[in-house]
């Protein structure tokens, strides 16, 4: 198996968590990729039009993206239990459309600083993904996430972790005792220490 892969990214990141607690990891190459949201990797397009990370090729061939997908194919490959049934697959499942949507929001307001010209930078714009990252975490704080491993507390934390990553002043712990306590627990396992974004 083979993926498209930046270590930055908290999709990849996702992926990769599932596959470490699947004992998937090692059978996966990753392929260093330099996708962005302006310039997009040809090589990546030959693959996904899309042109973005993660991007899976299995075994077989067959092509997978975007993050939710290839978890999904894994947990059915390692015969996991991340997705659940019943009532709580959609917990589980709508617990990871929040981090994701974290996670989204987050990288739309670093694009905005990071790629976008100073002078053409929307500051209406960052402040209102921002937002959304902070409702997120409202939420989660009112959720119940002890003892829970599913792809819910994956995006949770890989969206969390991004935030310590690229957004170190947000200190997104103050006012949410529990999800920072939670994120601290969740942080030591060894698939999370395995995927720590570089630096």
């Amino acid at each position: 198996m083979k993926m498209f892969y930046s270590a930055s990214s908290p999709f990849v990141r996702k992926v990769m968590i599932v596959a470490h607690e699947l004992g998937l990891a090692d059978r996966i190459e990753t392929l260093p990729s330099a996708a962005g949201p302006v310039e997009r990797n040809a090589t990546i397009r030959e693959h996904n039009p899309i042109g973005q990370v993660p991007t899976f090729i299995a075994d077989d061939g067959l092509v997978l993206y975007d993050s939710r997908v290839i978890c999904e194919y894994l947990d059915a490959l390692g015969h996991g239990s991340f997705f659940g049934s019943g009532p709580a697959r959609w917990r589980n499942l709508t617990d990871a459309a929040l981090g994701d949507g974290l996670m989204g929001a987050a990288l739309l307001a670093r694009y905005e600083v990071a790629l976008r010209p100073e002078p053409l930078r929307w500051p209406d714009w960052v402040g209102g993904q921002l937002a959304k990252v902070t409702d997120a975490v409202d939420r989660m704080e009112i959720s119940d996430l002890d003892g829970r491993v599913d792809i819910g507390t994956v995006s949770f934390a890989c969206g969390l972790g991004y935030l310590d990553f690229r957004y170190a002043d947000l200190d997104w712990r103050a006012g949410h005792p529990k999800t920072a306590a939670w994120f601290a627990t969740f942080g030591e396992r060894p698939s999370m220490q395995a995927t720590m974004p570089p630096g």
